[in-house]
C-alpha cells in the first residue's frame, strides 16, 4: 500500500491511497483542477482513480467531490448524515454509496472501516483502510481522542493524524473568541500535545509512516509540531533516543507530500 497527503489544513484536505489496482481519495477539499495537479506531481494519473471516501461535510473536505465524481465516473462513499449535509455543495455524483459509521465494507481490493470521531459535523468519521497485508489509518478533525479511536487505529502500518494548533498561539492569536472556543472544544481540533500523546499510544514496531496533518497556518508552526513529537519520543525512550524506526513527516497546505510506501521504513 502507498499513500500521500496531497494537502491538509483549513483551506483544503485530500489524501491519496492505493493498494493493487485500487486508487482512492479520502476527501476532496480542493478544486478538481488543483487535485489533478497535485496527483500529477506525485506521478498519479487522475483518470486511474477508483472512488472517493468522505469524512464529513465541511467545505475544506468536500469542495471538489462533485466535479471529480461526475467528470471521472467516481463513486462517492459517505454516511447518510454527511451526504445530506454536503448535498448542496457536492450536488450530483456519478454514483453514491452509503455506509454506516462503525460498519466495515469492501471496495475492490480494500476493506474499509469507518469509525466515529469528535467534531462539529453531522456524523464525522475516520477510516482504517486495509488490504490483505497492510493498513492505513486516517484521523483528522477531532477535538478529543476516544478509546474507540485508539482501538481502531492500533496496529496500523501507516497513519494520518491531526496536530492542529498550539494552545498559546490560539489563545493569543487573531481568531474571534467564539472560533477559539470552537477549535479548542472537544468537537474541534487536537492541540500539538494531545496529538503527540495520541501518537505515543499508537506507536508499535509495524508502524512505518506517520503524517501529522491539518496543521493550522494561523495557530501553529511546523517547528512546534515537530517539537511536541520530539519531546514525546525523548520521554518515551528514556531520554536516550532509543531505537525508533517510524518515519514521521508533516503535511503542508500548499503542496503535496511524498508518496509513501508502507513497506519502506526509511524516508523516501
Amino acid at each position: 500500500m502507498r499513500f500521500c497527503v496531497l494537502g491538509s489544513g483549513s483551506r483544503g484536505n485530500c489524501t491519496y491511497v492505493e493498494a493493487g489496482k485500487t486508487r482512492i481519495l479520502i476527501d476532496a477539499g480542493f478544486s478538481g483542477i488543483e487535485i489533478e495537479r497535485r496527483l500529477s506531481a506525485v506521478g498519479v494519473d487522475i483518470s486511474s482513480l477508483s472512488a472517493i471516501l468522505t469524512t464529513h461535510e465541511h467545505s475544506d473536505h468536500v469542495r471538489g467531490i462533485g466535479i471529480l465524481s461526475r467528470k471521472f465516473g467516481l463513486p462517492v462513499f459517505a454516511n447518510h448524515a454527511t451526504f445530506r449535509a454536503a448535498e448542496k455543495e457536492i450536488k450530483k455524483t456519478f454514483a453514491f454509496h452509503e455506509f454506516s459509521s462503525g460498519a466495515s465494507f469492501h471496495f475492490q481490493d480494500l476493506c474499509i472501516h469507518p469509525f466515529s470521531i469528535s467534531h462539529d459535523a453531522a456524523d464525522p468519521v475516520g477510516f482504517v483502510i486495509e488490504n490483505s497485508t497492510q493498513s492505513i489509518g486516517y484521523c483528522t478533525d477531532t477535538g478529543a481522542v476516544s478509546r474507540l479511536m485508539r482501538y481502531r487505529l492500533a496496529g496500523c502500518n501507516g497513519l494520518v493524524l491531526e496536530s492542529n494548533h498550539d494552545p498559546e498561539m490560539l489563545k493569543n492569536g487573531p481568531y474571534p473568541y467564539y472560533l477559539k472556543q470552537r477549535v479548542r472544544s472537544t468537537s474541534g481540533h487536537l492541540a500539538n500535545g494531545e496529538a503527540a500523546g495520541f501518537l505515543e499510544d499508537l506507536l508499535h514496531d509495524g508502524l512505518t509512516h506517520v503524517v501529522l496533518a491539518h496543521i493550522s497556518e494561523t495557530n501553529n508552526t511546523p517547528q512546534m509540531v515537530q517539537s511536541a513529537v520530539d519531546t514525546m519520543l525523548h520521554s518515551r525512550n528514556g531520554g536516550n533516543g532509543g531505537d525508533f524506526s517510524t518515519y514521521i513527516s508533516l503535511a503542508a497546505q500548499d503542496r503535496p507530500g511524498r508518496l509513501l510506501d508502507l513497506e519502506l521504513r526509511q524516508a523516501p
